[in-house]
């Protein structure tokens, strides 16, 4: 059995420094965490959260990478947690939580020590950077979210290209012919989260396909941002009667906003939103939606992977249908 004094001195550092390295106790510069963990990986050495040999055995422990960046909606993140700790609960798994926003440092030690079993990775970027450390190592993983190369990993997610397709496709059918889609915080964007750029690239797709005018503007939370992008919306395109809305936070400012202005949702302005089922119910006036799954896409990730644990055959990537909701504030155009 490999012991932690053979990878230190295949790392040239005391055995302390190992345990510091590879359990993230202490601060550890990265070339030195580098070495370790190459070390540690040539030599086959695995150690619990405790430091204690495993044996071939399981930590019982699966992690879930949720990390809080700036544009993340905080309520959306809790579901997924709740959906995977109840999922994984009832699969006798705990499961340790990882919120480092940048880099993959928390998940390089989990993978690295045998903390946990797998790893559940969500807000997914299309050029994701803990990519290249989940294909490399050992430890089963699953994404919540597609980037844009998929291939050798496990990834599941609602169909948000197929999403924004079927908004835009429900507002054509109701004879409009200028739509909007107001989106994701800026920062979300330009991170290229993948689960946004599909969906603007479905809505941009459709809107080509029927023929009709179309903007997409990326907006921060809160009324002041509402009636900005409201007020630039009625100026870039004033013969606007849809809006998707991609920002679960701004539904109620967006209807109060256009609501200001003289425009009464359905009656002028139909809208639909893409986000979990029980906030458009509960909008202020119920909103048509296409629903984010969140509960399903927890339950979703945890069963693929300990799928994988068992070392079933798991699909690559498993993207579910969007279904919409019809409810208040959609309507034939000039109902």
């Amino acid at each position: 059995m490999v012991k932690i004094t053979d990878v230190a001195r295949r790392a040239g550092v005391s055995p302390s420094t190992v345990s510091y390295a590879l359990s993230g106790k202490r601060p550890i510069s990265d070339a030195t965490r580098r070495r370790v963990q190459a070390a540690a990986r040539e030599l086959g050495y695995r150690a619990d959260g405790a430091g204690r040999p495993r044996s071939g055995g399981r930590a019982k422990v699966l992690a879930l990478a949720v990390p809080m960046r700036p544009g993340i909606h905080v309520p959306v993140v809790t579901q997924f947690a709740v959906s995977v700790v109840t999922a994984a609960r009832a699969r006798d798994h705990d499961v340790l939580l990882l919120t480092q926003g940048e880099g993959d440092g928390s998940l390089g030690r989990v993978t690295e020590t045998g903390l946990a079993d797998g790893v559940i990775v969500t807000d997914v970027q299309l050029q994701d950077a803990r990519l290249p450390l989940l294909r490399s190592r050992s430890v089963p993983s699953v994404l919540i979210g597609v980037p844009a190369e998929a291939d050798g990993l496990t990834c599941v997610d609602l169909d948000f290209r197929a999403a924004g397709e079927l908004c835009v496709d429900h507002l054509a059918g109701l004879g409009h012919r200028a739509v909007a889609l107001v989106g994701s915080p800026p920062e979300v964007y330009v991170r290229r989260t993948a689960f946004a750029r599909r969906l603007v690239e479905g809505f941009t797709a459709a809107a080509d396909r029927h023929g009709l005018a179309s903007a997409v503007l990326p907006c921060g939370t809160g009324r002041d941002a509402a009636r900005a992008v409201v007020e630039r919306l009625l100026r870039d395109l004033p013969a606007l009667t849809a809006v998707v809305v991609h920002n679960e936070p701004l539904i109620d400012p967006l209807i109060e906003a256009f609501g200001e202005l003289g425009m009464r949702i359905p009656g002028d302005l139909s809208l639909i939103a893409v986000c979990p089922a029980p906030v458009a119910a509960a909008a202020r006036v119920p909103v048509t939606s296409v629903a984010v799954p969140a509960a399903e896409l927890g339950a979703r990730a945890v069963h693929l992977l300990v799928r994988k644990l068992s070392g079933a055959a798991v699909p690559g990537t498993t993207l579910l249908p969007p279904r919409l909701t019809e409810r208040a504030s959609t309507a034939p155009r000039g109902h």
